[in-house]
């Protein structure tokens, strides 16, 4: 079991000897890698609180919900906890993940591999994508999914998925959409983010769509290399009409020319300073 007290002492730690931001892409938090120590191998993501108890624990069985649904639906995640951590004088949420190499993580890769070899590794995501949909039916509850390619490792010839936050399971489309602004670790986002609450809440939309996860994967691909567009967006439509034949209607017209992220989306990333050029266009 998880050492919650030495959890608390390297979250507690200063920032500049705790260990390595691994990621300044999240909307919800930094992820950090301690430098040593019992979590040395762990990635650590930190979030917000809440006032409210009763929020927290249903979160925290939403998580737990979620991470056994995407592995009942055949998602590869690596191990993965959720604790709610008395700190202070807040409780938080903490998510105690392993660590993957730096090296696995699928964003840098499409960026710096062949244009063949970024082909395989978007084979392998869509494989996630396709096995995770072939299977929810199965589950008697609204759940959904977010595939991204900055969600994904590729290691050993298969992709990893390991994003688990928010779980995207049991919450109604208004509830996530108040919890996309509840847990953004930008004060910006929530004092503004209710001025355009239905937008914000938009956000989740493609997730909980089959056919959009696989365009959204697609055109994030073609934001990252856009001298590869075309390659990907045949790899698309191809793989829609392979993998998931029940979508491939619907995946066809939005795979004919690059596909755009919603503008309020990108200025929403912009405005808050959030990485990630130029996969924000």
């Amino acid at each position: 079991m998880t050492d919650l007290a030495a959890l608390r002492d390297t979250i507690r730690a200063n920032p500049a000897t705790r260990g390595q931001t691994v990621s300044k892409l999240g909307y919800f938090c930094a992820p950090f890698r301690p430098a040593s120590g019992p979590f040395s191998d762990k990635v650590i993501k930190v979030y917000r609180g809440l006032r409210d108890p009763a929020a927290l624990a249903r979160l925290a069985q939403c998580h737990d919900d979620y991470v056994v649904a995407l592995q009942t639906a055949g998602v590869a995640l690596p191990e993965t906890e959720f604790h709610l951590l008395d700190l202070d004088t807040a409780r938080i949420p903490v998510i105690v993940q392993e660590a993957l190499p730096a090296s696995a993580m699928m964003r840098p890769q499409m960026l710096s591999a062949g244009r063949d070899e970024t082909l395989v590794m978007m084979e392998a995501a869509g494989d996630v994508i396709a096995t995770f949909w072939h299977n929810a039916d199965q589950f008697d509850t609204r759940i959904g999914f977010h595939p991204s390619i900055r969600n994904f490792a590729y290691l050993e010839g298969r992709a990893l998925f390991f994003d688990t936050f928010p779980p995207l399971i049991h919450y109604s489309r208004a509830e996530m959409g108040k919890i996309l602004l509840q847990f953004s670790d930008k004060t910006l986002m929530r004092w503004v983010g209710p001025l355009m609450q239905t937008r914000v809440t938009g956000i989740q939309d493609e997730w909980y769509s089959a056919p959009e996860t696989l365009v959204g994967l697609v055109g994030s691909a073609c934001r990252l290399r856009p001298g590869d567009a075309e390659a990907y967006l045949a790899w698309g439509r191809d793989f829609a009409q392979r993998r998931m034949p029940r979508w491939a209607e619907e995946v066809r017209p939005n795979l004919q020319e690059p596909p755009r992220l919603p503008g309020y989306w990108t200025g929403i990333r912009k405005i808050l300073g959030l990485q990630g050029e130029p996969n924000v266009s």
